[in-house]
Order: structure tokens, then sequence, then C-alpha cells
């Protein structure tokens, strides 16, 4: 058996997508909610990891994402604000980045996963906001998480079907 082993793309080991130090980066395009396209398709632009951004700026990033469609990339957004953001407020950004991505499952149509990640990310945020701080940087966390319990609620009744992720964004900061 030779030395360049096929992984499940047909592509050689040798040629997957590392960085300099030999870590997997996965450079594969992907769509709208963060599916790996085959190589080659034109994808949509991944966000770009780590950055820093003033928490009223990750907000107002991730609302657009959402808007377009797009909550594996708002998911992005809150996860960068959980890495780079005060301690005191990881588990605000961690329940964010959950509705995000159970959003994102629910969009695929993956009933089990969206439900529970979008109910888990009620949780935590709704468990952040028992320290008092129902608006923090304007959002309207009790709106944002009676959302992802009524949107896991719908999704569980859909019997499988998608939901359109543009179409059920929730509103950050409440109604516009």
């Amino acid at each position: 058996m030779g030395t360049r082993e096929s992984t499940s793309s047909g592509r050689t080991a040798a040629a997957r997508d590392r960085d300099g130090e030999g870590r997997a980066r996965n450079a594969r395009p992907r769509d709208g909610l963060g599916r790996p396209l085959p190589y080659g398709e034109e994808g949509v632009p991944r966000q770009p990891e780590g950055v820093v951004r003033r928490p009223e700026d990750s907000v107002t990033e991730a609302q657009r994402l959402l808007d377009e469609g797009k909550p594996f990339h708002a998911h992005e957004v809150f996860e960068d604000a959980w890495k780079s953001g005060s301690e005191a407020e990881r588990e605000l950004w961690r329940g964010l980045a959950q509705m995000a991505v159970g959003l994102t499952h629910a969009a695929r149509g993956n009933v089990t996963g969206g439900a529970r990640l979008l109910r888990r990310g009620a949780v935590a945020a709704e468990e952040w906001a028992a320290g008092g701080q129902p608006r923090p940087h304007g959002i309207d966390l009790p709106g944002v998480i009676a959302w992802a319990r009524e949107l896991a609620a719908e999704v569980e009744r859909g019997e499988g079907v998608a939901v359109d992720a543009g179409a059920r964004a929730p509103r950050l900061r409440g109604a516009a």
C-alpha cells in the first residue's frame, strides 16, 4: 500500500488543507448555511475568524448575516465575541451562537439538532440574563429567548421541513 492514502473526497491525504503548522484548515467552499460544497464550486465568502469587534458591532454584523439567511456565518460572529469578550459575557455569546447554529440546522432540515440547539442556547442566554441584564448591548434577550423556544417547537411540529433561515431570523434588538 502506498503512502498517499485517499480521503472521502477522493483527494490524497497529502493534498488536504493544512496551515503552516500542519493543522487541518478546510478551505472547501461553503454555501450560505455553512455546508461544504465540492472543490471548484463557488461558495459564499466565509466569515473571517478571530475578528475582535465592539459588542454592539457584533450584534449589528450578526443581525445582517441572519437577515441574509446566513445563520452559520452569524454563529461565527457570536463565536468571535464569545472568545474575545469579557469572561462575564461568555455565556451570553455562547447562547447566541448556539441559537444561530440551531437556526442553521433547522434550515438544513435537521429537526433534532435544530430544536436541541435552539433550546440549549435559550437556556444559556436565560441563565446569563438571570444576573439582571435583559438588554445587553441593545439585545432584546427575552424576545430572542422566546423566538428560539417558539422556533424549536415549530421545527419539531414541521415533520422535517426545512425553515427559511432569512424569513425566520430573530430580531436581536426587538421589532423593527
